[in-house]
C-alpha cells in the first residue's frame, strides 16, 4: 500500500514505527505518542513487522460497507435519474425516486454522481443580509409578487405565476394568468380572501398595479392626498394596509420562493403533461400546492388568526372607479360609451354633478351617486362631428381696390407720399412713416403722434 493513499494517522503511524524499528522509541513510548494503550500499541507494531506499510492501514479500505446500497439498486437508481431527473437536484431527485419505491439518502446520490464524475450543482449563497423576523400572527402581513418565468418549458404560451406567501406560517397560493396586472391582483386576493379572509396588510413591489407615477389632481394635492391606483383605491377602502417594498430582498420570502416554485414546479408540470394555464392552475389547487403547503408550512409563534371577514360588497370594491360628470340631457360617457340615466331619478338633480362609474370584473357596469345605485340604459351610440373637407380647387381672389367716389380717394394719401419721396430723397431711409428710427433701432409707428425733443430726435407723445 503506498503511503499517498494512507489518511493523516496512518502516516503518524508509518513514522512512529519506523522509530520503534530503528530502537529510537520503545513501544511503551510510541504508545504514548499515538494515544494508544500498551496493547493497542502492540499489536500495530505486530502487524507493521509482518506486512510493513500495508499492516497498518485499516483493513476495511476499499471494501464494501455493511449498510451500503446492493450494486444492481444503485445502476437501476442512477439510470432512473438519467432517464427521468437529469436537471433535478439531490434534494428534489431523491423525493421522486422515493415515491417510486427506489429510496435513497440526496446525500448518497450525490456522491453517487461524483463518483461518475458529473457533479450536481449547488445553487450560490446569497450574500449576508439583515433578517428580518417573521410576523407572529397568521394573517398579518401577506407577500404578493408576479413571477415571469418559461413554465410550460415551450411546450405551451408564455405566463406569469401570481404567488402570496403568508410571512408568519409561510403558506403558499399560487395561480397562472396570462399577465401580471390588476386583475389578476384582485383575482388573487379574492381567491385568498375566500379561504382565509382579508389579510392585515400586503406587502408588493414599485410596480405601476400598486403605485401611481402621475401626479394628483388639484383637490387632492390640496387635501394632502397622494394620487393612487386602482388596486390601492381597493386597499384603502378595505382596510388593508398596502406597503411598497424598496428593493427585491426587502420582500425576500416571495422571492426565494419563486424560485423554489421556478424549480419544483417547472419539474412537476413536466412529469404530469401539463402545457397549458388552465389544466396548470387545477393541478395547483387540487394536488402540488396541498402538498407543498404540508412540507414547507411553519408554525407560526401565536395561535392567533388576525385575517378580517371580508365585506359583502368585496365584488364591487376590487373593482374600476371613475367619476364622470352628468351632461344637460342626462347622459354619462365613460370609455367611449354612453348611458342614459332613467327619469325616476329626476328629483336628484344630476345634470352637471357627478357620479361614480363603476365597472366589475365580469363586465358589470354600476353608476352610483353617494352611495344610492342608479338606473340606466346604454346608448347604441352617438354621431360622430364631421370634418368639412377642404375643396379641391381654391377660389381664386382678386386684388380689392377701392371705386373712384371712395372717400379715400378725396385724401391723395398715396399721392402725398410719393411726391415727398421723390422731392426728399433721404426720406427714403427713414421707412414707409417718413419720420427718423428711435434710438432702438424701430421706426415710429405711421399714426403716432411725436414731438420733437431739444436734441432734435423724436419721441412718441405721451
Amino acid at each position: 500500500m503506498e503511503k499517498l493513499l494512507m489518511s493523516q494517522s496512518e502516516r503518524l503511524r508509518l513514522v512512529v514505527m519506523q522509530q520503534v524499528k530503528e530502537q529510537e522509541l520503545t513501544v511503551a513510548e510510541a504508545s504514548e505518542v499515538l494515544g494508544l494503550s500498551y496493547r493497542q500499541a502492540k499489536r500495530v507494531w505486530r502487524r507493521y513487522r509482518l506486512e510493513g506499510d500495508r499492516g497498518l492501514v485499516h483493513g476495511l479500505r476499499g471494501k464494501p460497507g455493511k449498510r451500503a446500497k446492493p450494486a444492481k439498486l444503485k445502476a437501476r437508481i442512477l439510470a432512473r435519474y438519467e432517464e427521468r431527473y437529469p436537471d433535478f437536484g439531490p434534494t428534489l431527485a431523491a423525493e421522486y425516486l422515493a415515491a417510486e419505491g427506489m429510496v435513497v439518502d440526496h446525500e448518497t446520490l450525490r456522491r453517487w454522481r461524483l463518483g461518475q464524475g458529473k457533479p450536481m450543482m449547488r445553487r450560490r449563497r446569497q450574500r449576508h443580509r439583515q433578517w428580518r423576523e417573521r410576523k407572529p400572527c397568521f394573517g398579518a402581513m401577506v407577500q404578493l409578487d408576479g413571477s415571469h418565468h418559461d413554465w410550460f418549458e415551450g411546450r405551451g404560451d408564455r405566463c406569469v405565476l401570481m404567488v402570496m406567501v403568508d410571512d408568519a406560517t409561510n403558506r403558499v397560493w399560487a395561480q397562472f394568468f396570462e399577465e401580471e396586472t390588476t386583475r389578476a391582483s384582485y383575482d388573487m386576493l379574492d381567491d385568498w380572501t375566500g379561504q382565509h379572509g382579508l389579510p392585515q396588510s400586503l406587502y408588493v413591489d414599485r410596480d405601476s398595479i400598486y403605485r401611481c407615477e402621475g401626479v394628483g389632481s388639484v383637490a387632492d394635492q390640496l387635501a394632502g392626498q397622494a394620487p393612487q391606483t386602482q388596486f390601492g383605491r381597493a386597499m384603502k377602502q378595505l382596510g388593508v394596509e398596502l406597503i411598497l417594498a424598496n428593493s427585491p430582498q426587502a420582500k425576500g420570502r416571495v422571492e426565494r420562493m419563486n424560485g423554489v416554485l421556478q424549480d419544483r414546479l417547472v419539474k412537476a408540470l413536466r412529469l404530469e403533461r401539463i402545457s397549458d394555464r388552465k389544466s396548470a392552475n387545477a393541478f395547483l389547487r387540487k394536488k402540488f400546492l396541498p402538498a407543498f403547503n404540508r412540507k414547507f408550512a411553519v408554525k407560526a409563534a401565536s395561535g392567533a388568526d388576525v385575517h378580517q371577514r371580508a365585506p359583502r360588497d368585496l365584488n364591487e370594491i376590487l373593482s374600476w372607479e371613475v367619476e364622470r360628470v352628468v351632461q344637460r340631457d342626462w347622459t354619462v360617457a365613460c370609455e367611449s360609451r354612453w348611458y342614459q340615466l332613467d327619469q325616476q331619478h329626476e328629483g336628484l338633480s344630476l345634470a352637471g354633478k357627478k357620479v361614480l362609474v363603476r365597472q366589475l370584473r365580469d363586465g358589470t357596469v354600476q353608476l352610483e351617486r353617494r352611495g344610492v345605485k342608479l338606473k340606466w340604459k346604454e346608448l347604441p351610440g352617438r354621431l360622430a362631428r364631421v370634418a368639412a373637407k377642404p375643396l379641391a380647387t381654391p377660389i381664386p381672389t382678386k386684388a380689392w381696390k377701392p371705386r373712384a367716389n371712395h372717400p379715400w380717394r378725396g385724401l391723395r394719401i398715396g399721392r402725398m407720399i410719393r411726391s415727398n419721396r421723390l422731392k426728399n430723397p433721404a426720406a427714403l431711409a427713414l421707412g414707409d412713416s417718413v419720420r427718423p428710427p428711435l434710438r432702438s433701432g424701430l421706426t415710429t409707428p405711421p399714426n403716432a403722434k411725436t414731438k420733437t425733443n431739444p436734441r432734435g430726435h423724436y419721441r412718441p407723445s405721451s
